[in-house]
């Protein structure tokens, strides 16, 4: 799944390469990606991008209607529209100099939505397998999408503060820490992956509560957030689209490698698994050496 620098890596490729343009057309091919009916996402046509922002996993891109500036006063002008995509776990932006000009068949395929920007540029949403989850959204404003509306705080802002995680760690009782952290109104933009690389990093068990925290092991946590997002946005900034997943996989130092050495100490990687997803830890930084029970694998051994 794209998270928080993913996310913001294609935002800022975007403000590269689209800002500026002008939608020529909009194909919706997958019914299932369109959130938001009126106004029709084929409404986009015509407008230009002037700008990409990005509110936790989720894309925003500003649809101007030709001839209106930001902050005009023209009550006679469009209102912009703002183009909101949430990529899901097997979603993706591909972007292309080459689209073909004749229109995409409703299919079984990856493709929900193709913008055409003229002379063959444009971007593709894609999602691969069966479960569509890929989301847009047209809207007036980004906190008319419920996803966006119920955010909590963007870990890398400024206003992100020690004291910050404090208050998310003190409302959520005795809620295990990896939850926390994939819990989207709680803080914006972590998912699966970098849940575990930052549990990792903390030397903290994804099963801990967050009321079971000492003063240190909450600084910790909070240098490993800010730490694990800055560093793989970092590393994420100007590369393609095209080449994010990659980049993402060969620097992650737990999550996807259970039967692999722990970088830090050598032990081995161990997974939990669960109905739709897994988490993998390193006892031995984590867990003072304990493997963590695996209910799933328990039941199928019985």
């Amino acid at each position: 799944m794209p998270e928080l620098p993913e996310v913001e890596a294609l935002a800022e490729f975007l403000r590269e390469e689209a800002v500026g343009r002008t939608v020529t057309r909009v194909d919706a091919v997958a019914i299932s990606a369109l959130k938001t009916f009126q106004p029709p996402i084929t409404d986009l046509a015509g407008r230009t991008i002037a700008a990409v922002g990005r509110y936790g996993k989720f894309l925003d891109l500003t649809m101007r209607a030709q001839g209106a500036t930001e902050g005009s006063g023209d009550t006679g002008a469009a209102e912009d529209l703002h183009l909101i995509v949430h990529l899901a776990r097997a979603g993706w932006l591909r972007w292309s100099t080459s689209l073909a000009d004749k229109p995409p068949r409703p299919g079984k395929g990856p493709l929900a939505v193709r913008v055409h920007l003229g002379d063959g540029v444009g971007f593709d949403l894609t999602e691969a397998g069966t479960q569509k989850r890929l989301a847009t959204y047209v809207v007036t404003d980004p906190a008319l999408v419920p996803g966006v509306f119920r955010l909590g705080p963007d870990p890398l802002a400024d206003e992100f503060t020690e004291q910050a995680l404090g208050d998310v760690l003190k409302a959520a009782g005795r809620a295990q820490l990896k939850g926390i952290l994939t819990d989207q109104a709680r803080i914006a933009g972590i998912g699966n992956a970098y849940s575990d690389e930052i549990l990792h990093a903390a030397r903290l068990s994804p099963f801990k509560p967050a009321n079971g925290l000492s003063a240190a092991e909450t600084t910790a946590l909070y240098a490993a957030i800010r730490s694990v997002l800055a560093d793989a946005a970092v590393r994420a900034r100007g590369l393609a689209a095209k080449d994010l997943k990659a980049e993402k996989k060969t620097n992650l130092a737990v999550h996807g490698r259970t039967g692999q050495p722990c970088p830090v100490c050598g032990d081995t990687v161990r997974e939990v698994s669960f109905a739709d997803s897994s988490l993998q830890y390193c006892p031995t930084c984590q867990t003072g050496g304990k493997p963590l029970a695996d209910r799933r694998l328990s039941r199928l051994l019985k």
